[in-house]
């Protein structure tokens, strides 16, 4: 196995795309946990108006290169799709519809757990709760495209 050198790795706007997404989701994430910490911070709010604004910068500035990224040619003779795109991205749309069905169950049960049976929770952490599966979905998607990318078979091409 020869080193990796720069300039080599060539992907296909399907593992570009699931890379995009990956970050998308993870940025995300950490936007809700901000959140989540300052809604639920004990005393004094731990989470500042400069934090906050630094995420939504960053959220911006990754999205406008991430597009311009994914959507850009490595090659003019580079192919939109092929079959095994078409069945990387099936497969993995399953498993990200297994993981919102799971998401659900557990959003629906666990603030049960937290509060209690005779505890009540505000009516916009639905809303966030919400925010916080699709974030979980977009990133199961996103693992799910670039293991099936991952794993070749015998006799497949990478």
């Amino acid at each position: 196995m020869k080193p990796w050198k720069m300039g080599e790795l060539k992907m296909n706007r399907t593992q570009k795309g699931a890379w995009f997404g990956l970050g998308g989701a993870v940025l995300g994430l950490s936007f809700m946990g901000t959140f989540y910490a300052a809604v639920f911070a004990p005393g004094d709010k731990v989470v500042g108006l400069e934090t906050v604004k630094f995420l939504v910068g960053l959220s911006v500035a990754y999205f406008l290169v991430g597009l311009m990224l994914v959507f850009r040619r490595q090659s003019p003779v580079e192919p939109e799709s092929d079959e095994r795109d078409k069945t990387i991205q099936k497969n993995a749309a399953i498993a990200c519809f297994i993981s919102v069905g799971v998401s659900l169950g557990l959003a629906s049960f666990i603030p049960s757990l937290v509060v209690g049976r005779a505890g009540s929770i505000p009516v916009f952490l639905l809303g966030v709760f919400n925010l916080i599966i699709l974030q979980i979905a977009c990133f199961v998607y996103g693992v799910a495209i670039l293991i099936q990318y991952g794993c070749v078979r015998k006799g497949d091409k990478s």
